[in-house]
């Protein structure tokens, strides 16, 4: 017997709205039941453009309606915080859009909320429920990936094109101790008129925006936080607008970190290790004339390049072709993870597999606050003093 869909609300009509509202409807198990804003005109003409049945006046109102289960937050950053609260008060679910809130106290508020009320609290970064990210916490977890993981689209690179391939597909290499993380985001498109990220008490500028990508690659690559970090920034009319960083974790380990809104298009990482490095030019979001690819370079000089399995089919050479139509769309395996989660039983589960989401977006913050700190103080920030 099929489940009933889970039917989501949404608190907010900004330009962030737009995407996310179509991956929820093309989703299988969600719908879109309601949307609100602060005015019924803006509602209704929200909810007409993306054929959805309902315009409601007011946050408050939507989160009483009995045809919601759960909500997606897409207002300011500022406003995340408030009305993550009220939702889980009024026994809703949330998705919230990033980054989670202001602060790392007011992030830990939010999933302690939703522990109590027993429902279900996912933050917006769709690139961690990409397939391809799972190669990556493959690669990591690993000496060696096994091949179905390591190899199910390796390709062979082209600068060894004459050498003779190996009769077993699979290519082992080993990342080996992580060495050094640098991650890059940053666009040069000018906002328009009103655009939250051009006002600092709404939570804007590029740090805790195009920073959340940064750091929130940092932490994944490194399961943890640095002990010391040291940014500056550039500023324009009150807000940040381009912030570089360096950080020294525990084990002698290191990471920078780059984000901008005045500099070119930008979306990469380099996660080194002392024996490869994983590399990828579009980690937040998949190029979309490209392939989710990404590359292995060993230390001996050979490139692996990789696209995920959705992406490849195998054919009567056994060499990868790309399958247009089957790229994943992590929007909507994001959707589907909470959709999952909602309708688990907790008291069947030993361990609840939110867990690692939540522990990457409050650590993901608290680094935010460290470098927000160190910009502040002109200073390196010890991360032991502040935990």
């Amino acid at each position: 017997m099929a489940s009933s869909p889970v039917r989501f609300g949404v608190l907010g009509t900004g330009r962030i709205t737009r995407r996310l509202v179509a991956d929820l409807q093309s989703t299988p198990g969600v719908e879109v039941s309601a949307i609100a804003s602060r005015t019924a005109e803006r509602a209704r003409w929200a909810a007409d453009s993306h054929g959805i049945p309902a315009a409601v006046s007011g946050y408050d109102a939507l989160l009483a309606r009995d045809d919601v289960d759960a909500v997606y937050i897409a207002l300011p950053p500022s406003l995340h915080h408030q009305w993550t609260l009220a939702a889980c008060r009024a026994g809703k679910h949330v998705l919230c859009e990033k980054p989670v809130a202001l602060t790392a106290a007011e992030v830990v508020e939010m999933i302690a909320a939703a522990d109590r009320a027993n429902v279900r609290f996912l933050d917006a970064t769709a690139w961690l429920h990409h397939e391809r990210t799972a190669q990556f916490r493959q690669w990591l977890s690993t000496a060696t990936p096994p091949p179905d993981v390591a190899t199910a689209a390796a390709k062979q690179d082209e600068l060894f094109l004459d050498e003779q391939p190996p009769a077993d597909p699979a290519i082992p290499f080993r990342v080996g101790p992580l060495r050094h993380v640098s991650a890059a985001v940053s666009f040069p498109n000018p906002f328009q008129s009103g655009d939250h990220r051009l006002a600092a008490d709404l939570g804007g500028g590029v740090l805790l925006d195009l920073g959340w990508y940064a750091a929130g690659m940092i932490r994944f690559a490194h399961g943890g936080l640095p002990e010391q970090v040291y940014a500056t920034a550039v500023m324009r009319d009150g807000i940040d607008v381009r912030v570089s960083a360096t950080m020294r974790f525990p084990d002698a380990a290191t990471a920078t970190l780059s984000c901008g809104f005045d500099t070119t298009t930008r979306k990469w990482c380099e996660i080194a290790g002392q024996d490869a490095s994983i590399v990828c030019d579009d980690f937040t979001r998949p190029w979309a004339d490209k392939p989710a690819r990404s590359w292995v370079h060993e230390a001996s000089g050979k490139v692996h390049t990789f696209v995920p399995p959705s992406e490849t089919q195998t054919d009567s050479t056994g060499a990868g072709q790309s399958q247009p139509g089957t790229r994943c769309h992590q929007e909507r395996e994001m959707i589907a993870r909470l959709a999952d989660w909602i309708r688990i039983d907790t008291a069947a589960e030993s361990v609840t597999p939110w867990q690692e989401f939540h522990d990457q977006a409050v650590q993901t913050q608290m680094l935010l606050d460290a470098l927000a700190a160190s910009i502040d103080a002109a200073t390196p920030i010890d991360l032991a003093e502040r935990v």
